[in-house]
C-alpha cells in the first residue's frame, strides 16, 4: 500500500464483508525469545489477517535486552514478552477455530506507515513502555481512524500503564467493559467476562476499555494474562481448558476489532 495520508483509515480485510467465522468442534509469567527454548517465528506468508505486535522503547531504568532480538534484528526489550510463541499459537488457533485466512505474525513501531494496514494491534508489558510525543500522537490517530489496541500482561504495572494511556486520551478514562458487550459474546460466550489465566495477586480478571463514541477502541486485560495463556502449555503447566479459554477470548477480541467501525 502507499504512504499514509491524513485521510487514510485503518484497513479492514475483505473477508469481513461476509465474516467467515465458523465455530468448529470445541476442544477443550512471560519470557523472551530464546532459540534453545522457544520455537522459531512462522514463515512469512501474505494473508488477510496477521497478528500484529507493537514494538516500543523501554524506559531506561527498566530496559531488558538479554541479547535476544526480533527476526529482523530490530531490537529487544519488554515488548517481546512471550514472543514469538504466543502469536504463533494464537495464529494457529485462529486457523483452527475460524475460517479467517491468518498469516505469519508481525511487529511494527507506531511510526511505521504499515501500522494502518492492520485493524488490530497487541501490546504487552506496557507499564514499562516509553512512548515519545510523536508515538502518543500516532497511537491516538490510529485508534481514532478505527484501529483497535489490546493491552495485556500488566502484572504489577497497572498504575504506570494508566499514566501512559492517559497521555493518549487525557479526557477518556479506562472503564469496566460491560458483560453485555460484544467482546464477550461475538463468537464465544463469556457471560462472566474476561477469563482468569494466571493467579497474579489473586485479584479477579477484569476487562477495562476506552470507548470512542460507541466503539471500544482499547481493551486492557487486567490480572488475567491472555498472552501467557496462548503460550505452549508446557511453559506454565496450565490445564487445557485455561489455554482454550484464553485463545477463544483472543478470537473474540480480534473479530470485534475487525468488524467494528469508528463513529462518524
Amino acid at each position: 500500500m502507499g504512504a499514509v495520508t491524513a485521510y487514510r483509515k485503518v484497513t479492514v480485510p475483505i473477508f469481513i464483508c461476509a465474516l467467515g467465522v465458523s465455530m468448529l468442534a470445541q476442544r477443550g509469567g512471560g519470557r523472551f525469545f530464546d532459540q534453545e527454548r522457544n520455537e522459531a517465528p512462522m514463515p512469512e506468508r501474505k494473508a488477510e489477517f496477521h497478528f500484529l505486535r507493537l514494538e516500543y522503547t523501554d524506559l531506561p531504568q527498566h530496559h531488558r535486552g538479554w541479547g535476544y532480538s526480533s527476526r529482523d534484528g530490530r531490537g529487544a526489550g519488554w515488548w517481546m514478552m512471550d514472543w514469538p510463541d504466543a502469536e504463533n499459537h494464537f495464529t494457529r488457533g485462529v486457523q483452527r477455530l475460524t475460517r479467517i485466512d491468518a498469516g505469519d505474525p508481525r511487529h511494527v513501531r507506531l511510526t511505521d506507515e504499515k501500522l494502518f494496514d492492520y485493524p488490530w494491534i497487541y501490546c504487552t508489558q506496557t507499564g514499562w513502555w516509553d512512548l515519545s510525543d510523536i508515538e502518543v500522537t500516532r497511537l491516538r490517530e490510529y485508534l481514532q481512524r478505527g484501529g483497535f489496541l489490546h493491552v495485556d500482561d500488566n502484572y504489577g504495572l497497572d498504575s504506570s500503564f494508566r499514566r501512559e494511556i492517559k497521555r493518549v486520551f487525557p479526557d477518556r478514562p479506562l472503564v469496566d467493559v460491560p458483560l453485555t458487550h460484544p467482546v464477550y459474546h461475538i463468537v464465544y460466550d463469556f457471560p462472566k467476562g474476561l477469563p482468569k489465566v494466571h493467579e497474579h495477586d489473586g485479584l479477579p480478571a477484569r476487562g477495562f476499555g476506552i470507548f470512542l463514541g460507541d466503539r471500544l477502541a482499547v481493551y486492557y486485560s487486567f490480572s488475567s494474562d491472555l498472552g501467557n495463556g496462548w503460550e505452549d502449555p508446557e511453559v506454565y503447566h496450565d490445564p487445557p481448558a485455561v489455554h482454550e479459554a484464553a485463545l477463544r477470548m483472543g478470537v473474540n477480541l480480534f473479530v470485534y476489532a475487525v468488524t467494528s467501525r469508528p463513529t462518524p
